[in-house]
């Protein structure tokens, strides 16, 4: 059977870029920041389905309702997405032998995206 890692609420996972200082697009991370390893760059690969919201329309019933559905405010990151992230606000594992790292949308500071302009 086949395992797949789901991130819940906000959280994101990354696959950590290890040994590079600038991004392709040229951005720069300072050495003195790497070295603490306080930001690091990073490809979003797994997003959770947001902040929770509770249902309007089910004010009235039980929390543990069956009838109950969860809704979600999306997060802004997307798969595919180059991030700069702080590392220590995060959670490093390991799945099927591949190193990531877990972390709150909030602990991402920046989303490096290609402009495809039409």
């Amino acid at each position: 059977m086949d395992k797949i890692i789901e991130p819940v609420g906000d959280k994101v996972l990354i696959a950590q870029d290890k040994g590079d200082e600038k991004t392709h697009s040229g951005l720069y991370l300072p050495q003195g920041i790497q070295e603490k390893d306080m930001a690091q760059l990073g490809r979003i690969i797994k997003v959770g389905p947001g902040y929770p919201v509770p249902d309007p329309g089910s004010i009235e019933q039980e929390p543990w309702s069956k009838t109950s559905k969860n809704k979600y405010f999306p997060l802004q990151v997307k798969e595919g997405d180059q991030c700069i992230f702080l590392k220590n606000q995060g959670v490093e594992i390991n799945f099927e032998g591949k190193k990531y790292i877990v972390v709150p949308q909030s602990a991402i500071l920046i989303l490096l995206r290609d402009n495809f302009a039409e």
